[in-house]
């Protein structure tokens, strides 16, 4: 009876070939902890295909693994057209059900994120070295945009602290804003236009895996180290210094407050210290008692109030307290002429315009998704990177800069009420109120207050429980968290990044090159081969060596597992030795968990079962999924196994193997 007619066949389905079966094995539980009465079924091959349909199968699996078209199937062209409609603009879809009762949700909510979008706003644009109008216009056109094409219904769209740093940070060290204010306009707004360029690619080429790789260790240490710094820089307002470093990481920052110790104003600093203790006292309140979140949300458009009151009614006393001066009233101001797309900083456009587009996509997908949840709605990821990414590319062109999910906002937005997008659309209205009608109204507003908007919104991302839980779950996600903070805070912004990215991709080589391996035992009285170390039941069955493999067998990790094998046997024939047990006959590879095989795997394979059969030992493979018992198959591999070197369970071929012993 050969291996390939009996042992192993094709299916047709998922039953045959348990419905045909060898001759039941009946063998003694007292011989190798089994059960009486055992079945040896033969292992299948996966059903036929060709090299095309195994191509479009993991094409689709990779990048449609949600299955987006399955809603058109069976519909007439008029619903298919509809639902196209709805698909590309998630407008179509709640507007048709749209009532005054959400409405009213939405005006409430859009009002309140409002009031703190307008202070932020020009706040965070003050972090990326470009004019304070320029987030105000920011706050505007995206979060029409993505009203429209966005299917989050309490993400709160525009700028936000990380994706202002990191571009000002970039920009800052090819063009200085100061000396050509001009020629760094234009550099933010063409790197805007690649950050939404490079975001609508990914949607539409769903290559979002490619974000995957800021893992939430990347990220908790590098909007700590983020924050930490933007704190820092918000000394030069707080402490009142007119010449302060443009650098950006911690030491040159201390050292220019020391440096610059004569220019501090004791006006700026006891306005700035008792507004940044009233915004931090009032956020602390909001987190104790969540529906008293209006309070944080408004806090800092009534700070930018009061402080603008105080300088007028006492601008002899408060004389040396700088404020923010001219904003120029009316709509943004069309800039596609600003875009430069050829020219010497070209390159330093695109790149940073990557490094905020992947950063900023990262943040409104997992803010989006954060909040979809509580409310029980699923958010397309791939929609929103294009809706994103289209909200960058037009914002590009209507003097905005890098725009996408803000945390703090999309949580006021949230607790607020929000119902739909439309609250986007309500904060936009009053934001256009802003730029129309109320921009004389901040030409006393002290410079120091946004310093403290900025400190009070950043100092949420130092996540402490998040790193400490990664201390205690998983070592090297510390590791990465701590070179991603301290990357930031002694090297650079992105290069912190890149470091943090680097760490965790490493981690993913560390787990595929060098595997998991383990020694199985039987359970007593069951068919469970669990790893001995963690089950104390578990019991080794005499004369076998069972080993279980946790990875694809790959190149990377061929000749690793090779050795590793062969250590185990090694290890367990000392052992026998060392305990007068029953000499080692049989080692039984269960290939469970692994997923995939490649052509040095399975030459690995061959290596170790003939470096065995030259000690007497007989290797065994037990449940090899579908793609590896295919790529064996073909391989002819399984001939050189022979009858009994095949099985679907460790358990059968112990108890198939071990009745072949008996006299």
């Amino acid at each position: 009876m050969g291996i390939n007619s009996n042992r192993v066949e094709h299916c047709s389905d998922h039953h045959a070939c348990h419905d045909e079966h060898e001759t039941a094995v009946t063998i003694s539980s007292t011989d190798v902890n089994v059960m009486p009465s055992l079945e040896v079924h033969r292992v299948c091959l996966p059903p036929h295909k060709t090299t095309l349909e195994k191509l479009v199968h993991k094409l689709s699996e990779a990048f449609f693994p949600d299955d987006p078209l399955h809603k058109f199937k069976n519909q007439t062209w008029f619903n298919k057209l509809v639902l196209g409609l709805q698909f590309f603009f998630p407008i179509f879809q709640w507007a048709p059900n749209y009532n005054f009762r959400l409405l009213r949700s939405d005006f409430i909510s859009g009002l309140t994120i409002a009031s703190l979008a307008i202070p932020q706003g020009i706040s965070y644009a003050k972090l990326a070295n470009l004019p304070p109008i320029i987030g105000l216009y920011s706050s505007f056109v995206p979060p029409l945009i993505y009203s429209v094409l966005g299917s989050s219904r309490h993400l709160a769209v525009g700028p936000v602290s990380i994706a202002s740093l990191v571009m000002g940070t970039m920009l800052n060290e090819a063009v200085s804003y100061t000396d050509e204010p001009t020629l760094y306009l234009q550099l933010a707004f063409t790197a805007t236009f690649f950050a939404g360029l490079f975001q609508a690619s990914l949607g539409l080429l769903r290559l979002g895996l490619i974000i995957d790789f800021l893992s939430k260790a990347t990220l908790v240490g590098f909007m700590a180290g983020a924050a930490v710094i933007v704190s820092l820089q918000q000394l030069k307002g707080l402490l009142g210094i007119v010449h302060f470093t443009s650098k950006m990481q911690i030491v040159p920052v201390l050292a220019s407050v020391v440096q610059h110790k004569h220019e501090w104003s004791w006006q700026t600093i006891v306005l700035g210290v008792s507004f940044l203790i009233l915004l931090l006292t009032t956020r602390n309140i909001s987190l104790r008692k969540p529906k008293l979140f209006w309070i944080s949300a408004a806090c800092p458009l009534a700070s930018v109030i009061l402080s603008t009151i105080l300088i007028v009614l006492f601008k002899s006393k408060l004389g040396g307290v700088q404020t923010i001066g001219h904003l120029t009233k009316g709509l943004n101001p069309p800039s596609s002429n600003m875009l430069q797309f050829r020219g010497p900083f070209l390159a330093i456009a695109i790149k940073t315009g990557i490094v905020t587009g992947i950063l900023s996509l990262t943040e409104g997908i997992a803010v989006g998704r954060t909040f979809a949840a509580l409310k029980n709605y699923q958010v397309d990821g791939n929609k929103e990177m294009m809706a994103i990414g289209f909200m960058n590319m037009a914002g590009s062109c209507s003097s905005c800069y890098v725009t996408t999910g803000s945390f703090s906002r999309s949580a006021v937005n949230y607790n607020a009420g929000a119902q739909t997008v439309v609250s986007n659309v309500i904060m936009a209205a009053a934001v256009l109120v802003t730029l129309l009608f109320l921009m004389p109204l901040f030409y006393y507003t002290p410079s120091v207050i946004l310093g403290a908007i900025i400190i009070t919104a950043v100092i949420g991302l130092i996540d402490y429980q998040a790193a400490y839980k990664l201390w205690k779950v998983d070592k090297l996600d510390f590791l990465a968290c701590l070179c991603s903070f301290f990357g930031v805070l002694f090297i650079s912004v992105p290069l912190g990044l890149a470091i943090a990215v680097g760490v965790s991709v490493f981690k993913i080589l560390l787990h595929v090159t060098r595997p998991n391996t383990a020694v199985l035992g039987n359970i007593p009285g069951t068919q469970i081969y669990q790893n001995i170390n963690r089950y104390r039941e578990a019991l080794r069955v005499p004369s076998f060596l069972i080993l279980a493999v946790e990875a694809p067998f790959y190149f990377v990790n061929a000749t690793y597992l090779q050795e590793r094998i062969l250590r185990w046997v090694r290890e367990e024939e000392e052992r026998i030795q060392a305990n007068n047990e029953s000499t080692l006959k049989c080692i039984i590879l269960d290939m469970t968990a692994v997923t995939a095989i490649d052509t040095s795997g399975i030459d690995t394979i061959c290596e170790v079962r003939k470096a065995l059969e030259n000690r007497s030992l007989k290797l065994v493979l037990a449940n090899p999924v579908g793609s590896v018992m295919e790529k064996l198959h073909q391989s002819n591999i399984l001939d050189s196994f022979g009858l009994d070197g095949l099985y679907l369970t460790v358990g059968e071929a112990v108890a198939d193997i071990s009745s072949s012993w008996k006299p």
